[in-house]
């Protein structure tokens, strides 16, 4: 049993891997900000017989999420695994001018890793290892119109987390997981007209959030002394 960490967890690919994580034997530690969604969570997988963590967490505020890995050592001890989930996409033309969704996209897909790693290293230095998961995107391969910003912090996560695999000790293992197009929530932040109409027929072919928190749970599952660096998954109608 693992204790393990989830960030966005109140919706889309961290709703799908508390699930499968929890039914696995592993004990969740659930945040985001909507607590309500994870109270309903939480409850679902205690019904199953799994345990749950709830913790209203904002990944822009480091003291926050420096207090959600405290709560979780203080609690149990330890974390084995920190899934670096959360993300925004509110994506539109950069000569749209969407300056304050640019800068919520930093704050979030950027700044909220870099605060999670922050809050995680010191314990996993402590207590000798741990896994470091981080969920970027096929959009930290390439760019495409409407995503410049979007693609940047992905690019920016891949190159962070691979920053974080290179200077650390082998006791911390550290994944990438890239995901293409998956049922989610993102798009909803969308408003540009433009961008929200070319999403229609980019979603058309999605996977089930599921498939990343199987892409997870492999990671994670893999035994010591083996390290899955990254894993991109996709549907495969997309190319």
């Amino acid at each position: 049993m693992k204790v393990v960490l989830i960030t966005g967890a109140s919706s889309g690919i961290g709703h799908a891997t508390a699930v499968r994580l929890a039914a696995e034997g592993h004990h969740v530690v659930l945040g985001a900000r909507r607590e309500d969604r994870l109270d309903a969570l939480a409850e679902q997988i205690r019904a199953a017989g799994g345990r749950a963590d709830v913790h209203r967490l904002d990944v822009t505020d480091r003291a926050d999420v420096a207090a959600f890995a405290e709560a979780a050592v203080r609690d149990h001890g330890r974390i084995d695994v920190f899934v670096a989930n959360a993300g925004v996409m509110p994506l539109s033309r950069l000569d749209s001018l969407h300056t304050g969704e640019w800068d919520r996209m930093l704050d979030v897909n950027v700044r909220g890793l870099l605060n999670g790693i922050a809050a995680t290293l010191p314990h996993f230095r402590r207590q000798g290892g741990g896994h470091f998961v981080t969920i970027a995107s096929t959009g930290a391969y390439e760019v495409v119109p409407t995503a410049a910003v979007y693609c940047a912090t992905k690019y920016a996560a891949r190159a962070i987390t691979e920053g974080l695999r290179l200077e650390s000790d082998p006791s911390l293992r550290v994944t990438t997981i890239s995901p293409g197009v998956v049922e989610s929530e993102l798009a909803d932040t969308i408003t540009e007209p433009g961008a929200k109409e070319a999403m229609v027929a980019y979603r058309a072919h999605a996977m089930p959030p599921d498939a990343i928190a199987g892409a997870i749970s492999y990671a994670i599952g893999q035994p010591d002394g083996v390290d899955v660096n990254e894993l991109v998954v996709r549907p495969t109608a997309q190319r």
